[in-house]
């Protein structure tokens, strides 16, 4: 029986038909050798996923921020929004197109510089520094469909550094 609106796990690519755990690594690099080794020696590897697990968010703070920086973001920003649109305008209206995109682009650029420094002005203080943020896994687990799993652990057991789970 079928229920409305769900996908049946044979045609969802990502979801395994009762996935056992077949090894835990800590890196991806690892995880995909494993796949790979599996794929090298003629496993059906579209049984196969790689899961990160353990998330954490990880912040790098890339500078200090200032208004002179914040300003140059904005005028940047602001700048290219304005070609962008003033390229847009340029084709649907006549007249000089150069004028138009020159324009729009120093009314983006006034515009961007204007909103980057009222934006930076009302954190006060509370955030004077840029970053990059990403969500990373600190594990990697290779699950495999539970019709297949000793097939794999045969030929995982083959692979040299292999790190196999011993719960699974």
């Amino acid at each position: 029986m079928s229920i409305p609106g769900r996908v049946p796990p044979s045609l969802n690519p990502l979801q395994l038909e009762f996935p056992q755990s077949l090894a835990v690594y800590d890196d991806y690099a690892a995880a995909q050798k494993t796949v790979d080794f599996l794929s090298d020696n003629k496993f059906p590897v579209e049984q196969c996923m790689i899961v990160g697990t353990d998330l954490k968010r990880v912040e790098r703070i890339t500078g200090r921020l200032t208004y002179n920086k914040v300003a140059l973001g904005g005028a940047l920003s602001g700048l290219w929004l304005g070609v962008f649109v003033g390229l847009l305008f340029s084709f649907f209206t006549s007249g000089n197109g150069l004028v138009q995109i020159l324009s729009t682009a120093i009314l983006g650029l006034l515009f961007g510089i204007v909103w980057a420094v009222l934006g930076y002005a009302a954190t006060r203080g509370q955030r004077d520094f840029s970053s990059v943020t990403s969500v990373v896994a600190t594990r990697y687990e290779v699950l495999v469909e539970h019709k297949s799993a000793a097939q794999a652990r045969e030929l995982l057991a083959n692979l040299p550094g292999a790190l196999p789970n011993p719960f699974a």
